[in-house]
């Protein structure tokens, strides 16, 4: 139990539901919350989010990238806690799971109301698996191709939280694009600090992720654009919608939105320590404060405007 238990890396759920948060709490801003569909998409999110982390494992460990020359914590088929074999099933359980998961929420989201849209976010499910499973695994895995930024930036951004918020509301904002795009962003950039700290192992076993193909240097100088234009897309989120905020300087109570800001220094001492960082397996002690400062930013964002 405690090898699948570290398999599952729970250090890397907190920043899966980043996205679901966060369009939970827009959705209490429009007045459109519903609690069980905020359980239901939080352990459809987790099950997805283990599903890659055990495909994660399978895919890296039956290709040889996590070997001794691997940075961070020991994977499960790396240290023979855990059979390919074995693993495999687990990642087939899971994916089982995740379809139950994902069709009870969208049942409940959309029926006997819309069919349509439930097929439609069925086909989205459907390609969270995919994605999940494929990052690592297959034949050809986008995530050695250099696509993972992309990928994360995708389903952890604009997939969790236009996706969730639609369904509470049934109705797109276009202009939520631009938090989606900023939780996005600080999904990738946990990514990239992983991809950074792991650049020399992943370059000997031929994983080519945007990082090493960027080089380390032009990687780090990517991270602080990850870490800063968040900042940017909510405060134009803000801007576009403040007649609706009801924004006033004056009012003290009505700059509540702004609170997010709070976490611009501690995110600047952050990027500052990892532009000044030399040796990649140093990167390794950020990776927890960014994940906590991306979940930190969806709740503080969210919360400023639906409280």
């Amino acid at each position: 139990m405690k090898a699948w238990i570290e398999a599952a890396r729970p250090r890397t759920l907190p920043l899966s539901l980043s996205g679901i948060i966060l369009g939970g709490l827009l959705a209490k801003w429009k007045g459109d919350f519903n609690g069980i569909i905020f359980i239901l998409s939080c352990s459809t999110t987790i099950l997805f989010q283990v599903l890659s982390n055990f495909a994660n494992d399978y895919g890296d460990g039956v290709k040889g990238t996590d070997n001794e020359h691997r940075i961070g914590p020991q994977r499960a088929i790396q240290s023979g806690a855990i059979s390919r074999k074995t693993m495999f099933r687990g990642i087939i359980i899971t994916t089982i799971l995740s379809l139950i998961s994902a069709i009870a929420l969208l049942w409940y989201a959309f029926i006997p109301g819309d069919w349509k849209d439930f097929f439609i976010f069925i086909g989205l499910g459907i390609a969270c698996i995919l994605a999940a499973i494929f990052y690592t695994m297959g034949k050809k895995p986008y995530g050695y191709m250099g696509l993972g930024d992309l990928f994360v930036f995708i389903f952890f951004g604009w997939v969790a939280v236009l996706g969730s918020e639609y369904l509470y509301t049934h109705t797109l904002n276009w202009s939520i694009l631009l938090p989606a795009s900023a939780v996005g962003l600080f999904s990738v950039a946990v990514l990239n600090l992983n991809n950074m700290r792991d650049i020399e192992s992943d370059r000997m076993s031929g994983k080519n992720t945007f990082a090493l193909r960027i080089g380390f240097q032009n990687a780090k100088y990517y991270q602080l654009l990850l870490m800063n234009l968040p900042f940017i897309l909510c405060l134009v989120f803000l801007l576009i919608n403040k007649e609706t905020i009801s924004i006033q300087l004056e009012n003290l109570e009505s700059l509540k939105p702004f609170i997010f800001f709070l976490l611009f220094i501690p995110t600047t001492i952050i990027r500052r320590k990892i532009l000044y960082t030399k040796e990649p397996q140093k990167l390794d002690l950020y990776m927890k404060p960014v994940a906590f400062i991306a979940l930190l930013f969806s709740v503080l964002f969210g919360m400023g405007l639906s409280l």
